[in-house]
């Protein structure tokens, strides 16, 4: 207990400090994360919105691919990009591998299906109040996903923010296209696991310290959002 107390307190020094390689493994990370938030969410809003509100022959399948994508290991999902973007791969010759950038791909792929199928859900029932309405003032099918997304804007911002979350506690997919190359694709996630098992147990609980108040952060504001859902009528059901 003592030893533990001894780093706890040693990782706090280090946060309040302000040590320099704990702050750019956290700055990586929030970049790395923040982009890969946003590109996923391009493709997953726009994927689970138009899943919400198209018919077609094998739409039961493809939602149910969808829902299968979510139970994806992560580490399943950075071997298929790791061997996308190997020498012998397909996309070898962009030399990407052990880049930021290929920590950024393998965090989109997977945070597209987490967004999609969020955004899939707030559109259904967003459609079960207004659906009718908009398709009887003839509107389309994407553009009633297109006015319904930008009327359910708290529930989109929640969806990101989920998606954000999802991305910055990732480890195993990052780890394994990233290298965890010191300075260079080293990660809260992926130094923690290093620290951890060097026995540097002060910079790992002061990193552990930092991701657990972010996703603190992030539920805090997730939980005002969907307070200010309920507020305003919005169904608390869409999140649960």
């Amino acid at each position: 207990m003592s030893d533990f107390a001894a780093s706890l307190a040693t990782a706090a020094s280090l946060i309040v400090e302000v040590e320099p390689r704990l702050v750019q493994t956290v700055l990586l990370s929030m970049q790395v994360s923040g982009t890969a938030t946003l590109i996923g969410a391009s493709l997953g809003l726009g994927f689970g919105a138009w899943l919400a509100v198209a018919r077609f022959p094998g739409h039961a399948v493809l939602v149910g691919a969808l829902n299968t994508m979510l139970a994806m290991p992560s580490v399943v999902l950075g071997l298929v990009v790791y061997l996308l973007l190997s020498r012998a791969g397909p996309l070898g010759e962009w030399g990407l591998l052990f880049t930021p950038t290929a920590m950024v791909i393998a965090q989109s792929l997977l945070v597209v299906p987490l967004v999609a199928a969020l955004a899939r859900r707030l559109v259904l029932s967003a459609l079960a109040e207004g659906g009718d309405q908009l398709s009887s003032l003839g509107a389309g099918p994407l553009t009633r996903a297109a006015l319904l997304l930008a009327h359910e804007r708290y529930g989109v911002l929640t969806v990101l923010l989920t998606a954000f979350g999802r991305a910055i506690a990732e480890v195993g997919a990052v780890m394994i296209v990233g290298g965890n190359i010191d300075g260079v694709t080293r990660v809260m996630t992926t130094t923690i696991a290093l620290e951890t098992s060097k026995g540097d147990l002060p910079l790992a609980l002061a990193l552990g310290i930092v991701l657990l108040s972010v996703v603190a952060v992030l539920n805090a504001v997730i939980g005002l959002l969907q307070w200010r859902q309920q507020g305003r009528g919005a169904p608390a059901e869409a999140w649960a």
